[in-house]
């Protein structure tokens, strides 16, 4: 009699496990956490918007949505390893135009990802302006007077970025291409040390996101002679257009994405809970104090704008023999 008992029981867990199973997969999506993969080291300028945009995202669907951080090569690493993620709409990702245009035309060895094909894109977040800015007490108080000094004076203006093959970097190729003036690029490897060269005077400018540089010119210590777009917080700072060329420097972004394929029940959840989250008013703001133009884009307007940075990076970048 205790071994029909003992059959009976284990029947009833199984079944209990069974019907627990099949519950939870009946659940509409999503009805687990969710990984979000940021290709950036932690405490990063993207590291910080990424996550003030999953605690909003985590509240509108309902469910957790945990950072995991896997930064290197430029950013290509933790693309890579979203778009090589599980296909079922609980791995999504936060990456960019450094990830998914630049390294492609610049280092596209460290690329084994298709930037179209290969991810199911949830839309852009943000816009942060790329600029050029100086000591404040250098004596160049506008872009035109560090232009005149620098034709003058062919190659004495150093001017540090992030790195080789960086947007920051492009903007430098591209402010000599569209000034003809001759700068001397000190690429570095990280983004303080980019601003910390200015402060300590290793470099007369510096080329980098102009979040970077808000605390040093509120402290009065840099000032910003030419910036990627207009921005709110630095209204008087003019874009290449403005003072009359005829393009502007190149703006790195931040987008959401998922690897191609996910369950449509997961697109038609997710797509308007990203955008919904980027538009939650304190999070903007929050974003936007940091230096940060918070500017929602859809899917296919994301795609396209890869599709025309590519093109626009790649000619330049091939036009000055910095790529093939």
């Amino acid at each position: 009699m205790k071994w029909v008992l003992v059959v009976v029981g284990l029947l009833i867990v199984v079944c209990g496990v069974s019907m627990a199973t099949s519950s939870a997969q009946a659940q509409p999506y999503p009805n687990r956490p969710i990984q979000f993969i940021i290709p950036i080291p932690a405490g990063g300028g993207g590291d910080v918007n990424a996550r003030i945009l999953i605690e909003e995202l985590g509240k509108i669907l309902g469910t957790q949505v945990v950072a995991v951080n896997k930064p290197g090569a430029a950013d290509t690493l933790g693309t890579d390893a979203i778009a090589k993620s599980k296909k079922d709409g609980y791995t999504i990702g936060y990456t960019g135009s450094a990830a998914l245009v630049a390294a492609r035309i610049m280092n596209p060895e460290n690329v084994h990802y298709d930037s179209i094909k290969d991810f199911d894109h949830l839309g852009l977040h943000v816009y942060f302006p790329l600029s050029l800015a100086v000591q404040a007490s250098s004596p160049w108080k506008t872009f035109a007077e560090l232009v005149d000094y620098a034709k003058k004076n062919p190659g004495k203006i150093r001017v540090s970025t992030i790195g080789f093959g960086g947007m920051s970097h492009l903007n430098v190729e591209l402010l000599q291409s569209l000034t003809g003036i001759q700068l001397t690029h000190i690429p570095f490897k990280g983004g303080e040390a980019v601003t910390a060269a200015l402060l300590g005077g290793h470099v007369e400018a510096s080329a980098d996101a102009i979040g970077k540089f808000m605390p040093h010119v509120e402290a009065g210590k840099l000032r910003v002679l030419v910036s990627s777009r207009k921005f709110s917080l630095f209204p008087n700072v003019p874009t290449m257009k403005e003072l009359g060329y005829k393009e502007d420097l190149f703006s790195s972004w931040f987008s959401l994405t998922a690897p191609a394929g996910i369950p449509e029940e997961a697109k038609r959840i997710l797509i308007p809970a990203v955008e919904k989250s980027m538009n939650q008013p304190e999070s903007k703001s929050k974003v936007e104090n940091r230096g940060y133009i918070v500017d929602y884009k859809s899917p296919e307007e994301l795609v396209k704008i890869i599709e025309r940075d590519y093109e626009t990076i790649r000619v330049l970048a091939v036009k000055l023999g910095l790529a093939k």
